[in-house]
């Protein structure tokens, strides 16, 4: 898969190993991500964040799929000086943020946000100029 390089919406300019992608919000978007974070974390040596970051990377970008019409952005970032964090963010072109619901047990979809935030350090939302970014920290096993 080639890396696709362009201004991910509403980044906050970080020092440190990145790798950025984008991808058309179409279905396949969803395994491309998934794909893309496998082998850059792997590439970075942290195969044990391969799969929690791959499922949480899954929920965002599906959402973004369900809401937002344009390009949606994929950045993991290991932060200069922080060697115990990985920071991952999706973007798309919604200005909206997304909202945190309780899904019900027979509800089919609703619970991506509240299993990013059970699964991450920290997370949250913040707007750029041509829509938002959601973001979330996972920790790195020392």
């Amino acid at each position: 898969m080639g890396s696709l390089t362009w201004e991910v919406i509403g980044v906050i300019d970080t020092e440190g190993d990145c790798a950025e992608w984008t991808f058309p919000a179409e279905p396949d978007a969803v395994r491309t991500a998934r794909t893309a974070v496998r082998e850059q974390l792997r590439g970075w040596d942290l195969d044990s964040l391969c799969d929690l970051a791959a499922l949480l990377v899954s929920e965002l970008v599906t959402n973004s799929l369900r809401h937002a019409t344009g390009p949606i952005g994929l950045r993991l970032v290991r932060p200069a000086g922080l060697d115990d964090v990985l920071l991952v963010e999706v973007s798309d072109p919604l200005p909206d943020p997304p909202h945190e619901r309780v899904a019900h047990p027979e509800d089919e979809s609703g619970r991506g946000l509240q299993l990013v935030a059970d699964s991450s350090r920290r997370w949250g939302t913040r707007p750029g100029s041509n829509g938002k970014t959601v973001w979330f920290e996972l920790a790195v096993p020392g």
